[in-house]
């Protein structure tokens, strides 16, 4: 930009001496060059300093990595590479017969786990029945005994009867306490609870829930709108669950946006909300609104993370720019761009708008001059 400011302003100079007629001595001359010198270091400076310019942007998009949570071999691939898909679409298809299996033999232990509720129910059921036929058992055999002691004092009875009437309330108490004790065991295994289902249904429900899941896993689906590149994934791969080993990586079309690398000399002159102009290195002669939504708050320069290797001064030798985030207003899909592509911007603030418009058609400029270039 300033080569194109500088020769603007000689062929302005040459221009006003031939048609002016202004000789050339050395008044003139030196004139013209030192009132260049301070018109367009003041415009540099000014216009580097308020309405920064950065050749270092591009469009930002997200990838994830689709890492299979279950072991099994590839069976179908339901894609073709770039085309676009929508949120839960099918992607991959992985062999299911072992989770079938396994679902198939968590469903009958479920079955069989509310069964058995059944038979602790009607064991509890009994237990109880057995328990009030020893409390009425005990209730009688008190009785009799407190009647047999009564008809002793009168001398009705003998000794060892009153005696054997004795014991055999004991024995009823006895009996009551074993039917209690076993009433309150069938009471608590029927009666174990969580969340009001019983425990070992619960587990069972669980064990089927894990099973049901790992079956779902064979399907990959799409995590968001987007698309495949690149894709190299073929039936018979085996897929793995480790984190790294992905079988294949999708690009979200959701999450994307545009990004300069600004000097930290502009640090103080860029805010959010400002107007900037963006142009794009594959669309030479076009530029485009956009406008700041984001200084993004840290440099990746200088980052430390815990480790056992100190920091150097190396570390501090850096020359970090300033990442500034972008949102475009015009709309660019009929360009078909491919993700990622580079951008220039220039971001105007409020102050000196007069240099503003110098930077405006600058950039418009150097758009025009991407559509000169060398391949050899």
């Amino acid at each position: 930009m300033e080569t194109i400011l500088t020769l603007t302003y000689i062929a302005f100079c040459i221009a006003i001496f031939k048609i002016f007629r202004i000789p050339l001595n050395k008044w003139t001359v030196p004139t013209a060059v030192l009132g260049g010198v301070v018109l367009l270091g003041t415009i540099f400076l000014s216009m580097n300093y308020l309405h920064p310019f950065t050749q270092l942007g591009g469009q930002i998009y997200s990838t994830t990595p689709m890492v299979s949570n279950v072991r099994a071999r590839v069976v179908s691939v339901d894609i073709e590479p770039n085309q676009l898909v929508k949120q839960g679409d099918a992607l991959v298809h992985l062999d299911d017969t072992p989770f079938k299996a396994i679902v198939v033999q968590k469903q009958a232990a479920l079955a069989a786990a509310k069964q058995n509720v059944l038979v602790l129910e009607a064991a509890y059921k009994q237990a109880a029945a057995v328990t009030a036929q020893s409390v009425a058992e005990r209730d009688r055999t008190q009785r009799e005994a407190a009647r047999y002691q009564k008809g002793y004092k009168r001398g009705a009875f003998t000794l060892q009867q009153v005696d054997d009437t004795r014991q055999a309330a004991k024995g009823a108490e006895a009996a009551y306490q074993a039917a209690m004790a076993s009433e309150n065991a069938a009471k608590a295994a029927f009666e174990s609870q969580i969340d009001g289902v019983n425990t070992s249904v619960a587990e069972a429900q669980a064990a089927l829930d894990q099973a049901q899941f790992n079956l779902d896993q064979t399907v990959i689906r799409a995590p968001t709108d987007g698309y495949v590149s690149q894709l190299a994934l073929k039936p018979g791969v085996m897929a793995v669950p480790l984190p790294l080993k992905p079988i294949l990586t999708f690009i979200s079309t959701q999450d994307h946006y545009f990004v300069g690398a600004f000097r930290q000399n502009s640090a103080l002159s860029i805010k959010v909300g400002e107007e900037a102009d963006v142009i794009f290195r594959a669309l030479p002669g076009k530029s485009f609104k956009a406008e700041v939504t984001q200084i993004i708050p840290a440099i990746a320069e200088s980052q430390i993370q815990a480790g056992g290797a100190l920091l150097g001064t190396n570390a501090l030798q850096t020359q970090g720019r300033i990442m500034v985030k972008f949102k475009l207003h015009d709309d660019i899909s009929q360009y078909n761009l491919p993700m990622g592509t580079n951008v220039e911007i220039a971001v105007y603030s409020e102050r000196l708008e007069e240099i503003a418009i110098i930077r405006k058609i600058l950039i418009r400029m150097k758009s025009w001059q991407n559509y000169i270039y060398f391949d050899h």
